[in-house]
């Protein structure tokens, strides 16, 4: 068994381009449940809207990438308030319902068929045989100072020139908006916002608008993880509905829960021992069957696939019996009103 490679290949999807699309996710996901206390499932739909309102833009319309990537961060905006108008003034578990169900509306819409002309149907964008108008990634990859087809690192541990150009805009978006929201917490905005989810009732008693710091919460955080679709779609240079699966949001609580809600660096931290582990895991089980270490039944990709998700799930059922609180959180902010 070559433990250095399983090692090198954890390490690389810890700092890799997916691994910072999940830190934006659960950076948003931090400014609705860990500092606002908004139980919101439906991460991924603020997800989809933002890859999509790009992929539309650049692969159906023809526009450029720096048109797509406002008109995609506007439709978590118009996502956020279709939203949060009708539940943000009732009882939290509506709001959860809501949210979950409509990330699942917006992706069985974006893959139907009837909309294989706009969003590319169950074949994503760029759409087949039309190639789309204008190369998803184009401008994006035409800023970068590293050549494709060149590897860059040490070792086994290498980057393609695209995927380092990728990492290194990903995790810097991560940086700036850990920075943005550790201000906006330690501001009298947020000093409101953690009230709210400690006694809404309390807050509402002293004047102030609970419902607009709610919602301000929800676009705040919901447009923080349409940069993430963003950025994924960026990265990989298409968008396909079977990326914003309804896990994706699990997977963006369990890296909240790993590192510590309503931490600053939880989200960071987080997102790369998820994909450590989950990359190391799949590694090894990867090695275990190819060597004929594992019974028959565990021998296939999406057998080892499970089993990996299922050693996650164990990992974070034990964290929350001894630590609930995660790495830098405290029990103090785990308790929500």
């Amino acid at each position: 068994m070559d433990l250095g490679a399983i090692v090198q290949n954890a390490l690389r999807a810890g700092v890799g381009p997916d691994a910072a699309v999940f830190a934006l996710a659960a950076i948003g996901l931090n400014v609705h449940f860990g500092y606002t206390g908004l139980r919101n499932f439906g991460q991924v739909g603020f997800m989809l809207v933002g890859a999509y309102g790009l992929g539309v833009c650049v692969d159906t319309l023809g526009w450029s990438m720096w048109v797509g990537i406002p008109i995609g961060l506007l439709a978590a905006v118009v996502l956020a308030f279709a939203l949060g108008a009708p539940t943000l003034r009732l009882r939290m578990d509506y709001f959860a319902i809501v949210t979950i169900a409509s990330a699942e509306i917006l992706r069985f819409v974006a893959r139907s068929t009837p909309a294989t002309d706009v969003t590319g149907g169950p074949f994503g964008l760029p759409k087949p045989r039309s190639g789309g108008k204008r190369p998803l990634a184009s401008e994006f990859f035409a800023l970068s100072p590293f050549e494709p087809g060149r590897r860059y690192g040490i070792g086994q541990l290498q980057f393609s020139g695209n995927a380092l150009w990728s990492l290194l805009v990903g995790w810097t978006l991560v940086a700036l908006c850990t920075v943005l929201v550790a201000t906006l917490v330690r501001s009298p905005w947020g000093r409101v916002v953690k009230s709210i989810r400690e006694d809404e009732d309390v807050v509402r008693s002293l004047g102030k608008n609970v419902f607009a710091f709610k919602m301000q919460a929800l676009v705040l955080g919901g447009m923080i993880g349409a940069l993430g679709g963003i950025m994924l779609a960026l990265a990989n240079s298409s968008v396909g509905a079977n990326s914003f699966q309804p896990q994706v949001t699990f997977f963006a609580y369990t890296i909240l829960i790993l590192g510590g809600a309503a931490t600053r660096l939880g989200p960071v931290v987080g997102a790369f021992l998820f994909q450590l582990v989950f990359a190391g895991s799949q590694s090894l089980l990867s090695q275990l069957g190819a060597e004929g270490h594992l019974p028959a039944l565990l021998r296939g990709d999406e057998a080892q696939g499970a089993l990996a998700l299922g050693l996650v799930g164990v990992g974070l059922m034990t964290l929350m019996a001894f630590r609930p609180e995660g790495i830098f959180g405290s029990k103090q902010e785990m308790v929500l009103g």
